[in-house]
């Protein structure tokens, strides 16, 4: 009877040992870290509207993540793609509602979750950010796109802007160049301080080096509306660049999120109807990601894409990320222009050759502007008194 119950014993103790063996390696499974130790940092990101997939700003942001995981042994967790190169980084994002109301309530779950540097990818994140930074002081936090009043070299947050004027003007060069009727457009997503950015930078560039679309008239604008959700509205995108197409212009750029597929749209409906009109995207190659696709509308849809103003915003969540992890954090604003590299015009396999006839020229106004030589406005108020040749 006693060896009976000792061996009883011996068996439910291996069992024991199996099950937790399984159990441990589970965790590590699912943690991609180890269990015992963790991983040496913990870095979320809560996308604007549109989320992942807008084919834009926050695909540019999830690129930024992307190359973190490479270059330190990291991975991203709960990632569709399986981002994964090591255990170092845990890497996580998380996207708002529609309308967006949930941005604070994001920030504080990374915050509450151990996330030692947290990105909020847009200005709305402005006030939520300060807000949750305020209850975690020893979390760092980023912003895109914001700008936030007295923060100083050691505050817990730091503020990455870019000179989207500048990327704006080159582009708005291009569209002067290589237009052929001399009327273009340009569809702006929320109508804000922030977004009458590329606007201005872009008229600035298409009256500088062509003096007709100096004339009223021939320069076309509207905004989708006065709400984040504006960015994401590509029926409104399409109703727009439609309309202008239907005025003569033939090239629009867009600043407006996922909205700007229905700008896409537009332009390649347009061209189907024997209309020779081009399309600008923004922040991310549009034209690059649109040709590489395996759907062969995308694919049809990208031929229409001229070029794209570049918003480094992956180069911003990366050097972020880089000097936070090698100890090298510091708060305040910063902010990332043609002389960063952080803001730039698209160049790919599919446009190289329409843009060779421009691209000297543009390149020649590309460091005029790094020189100091061009200041590009920034709003349409400097726009009024900017000095044309």
């Amino acid at each position: 009877m006693k060896k009976f119950t000792v061996g009883i014993v011996v068996a439910l103790l291996a069992v024991s040992l199996v099950l937790g063996g399984c159990t441990s390696s589970q965790n590590n499974a699912n943690n991609g870290n180890n269990a015992s130790t963790g991983p040496k940092y913990k870095i979320g990101l809560v996308f604007d509207i549109g989320g992942r997939g807008d084919q834009s700003f926050n695909d540019s942001a999830y690129q930024g993540l992307v190359q973190i995981a490479k270059d330190y042994k990291g991975y991203i967790k709960d990632d569709p793609d399986k981002v994964n190169y090591g255990t170092e980084v845990e890497l996580k994002y998380l996207e708002p509602k529609e309308g967006g109301q949930d941005r604070e309530q994001l920030l504080r779950t990374l915050a509450e979750d151990g996330y030692n540097l947290i990105f909020g990818i847009g200005f709305m994140f402005t006030d939520p950010m300060i807000n949750v930074a305020k209850d975690f002081p020893d979390t760092k936090f980023a912003i895109v796109d914001g700008t936030i009043d007295g923060l100083t070299s050691t505050s817990n947050i730091v503020c990455l802007n870019f000179k989207a004027n500048e990327s704006s003007f080159l582009v708005g060069a291009i569209a002067g160049y290589m237009t052929k009727t001399n009327k273009i457009g340009y569809v702006g997503g929320m109508q804000s301080p922030l977004i009458e950015t590329f606007e201005a930078g872009y008229k600035a560039g298409a009256m500088y080096v062509n003096p007709k679309l100096r004339t009223s008239g021939n320069l076309l604008s509207q905004y989708i509306g006065t709400t984040g959700d504006a960015f994401k509205d590509p029926a409104k995108g399409k109703e727009i660049a439609s309309s202008f197409y239907n005025q003569g212009a033939d090239i629009v750029y867009h600043a407006s999120g996922a909205s700007g597929a229905g700008v896409f749209q537009a332009t390649y409906e347009a061209y189907q109807a024997g209309k020779d009109v081009w399309a600008i995207g923004v922040d991310s190659d549009q034209g690059l990601i649109y040709n590489s696709s395996t759907d062969s509308q995308e694919k049809a849809i990208g031929g229409r894409i001229l070029t794209s103003a570049l918003k480094r915003v992956d180069i911003s969540v990366y050097d972020t990320a880089k000097d936070f992890m090698n100890g090298n954090w510091q708060g305040g604003i910063r902010n990332f222009g043609l002389k960063e590299n952080g803001v730039g015009y698209a160049v790919n396999d599919y446009n190289k050759s329409l843009l060779e006839s421009v691209t000297p020229k543009i390149e020649e106004l590309q460091q005029k502007i790094i020189n100091g030589e061009i200041v590009v406005p920034a709003s349409n108020a400097e726009l009024a008194n900017f000095q044309l040749p």
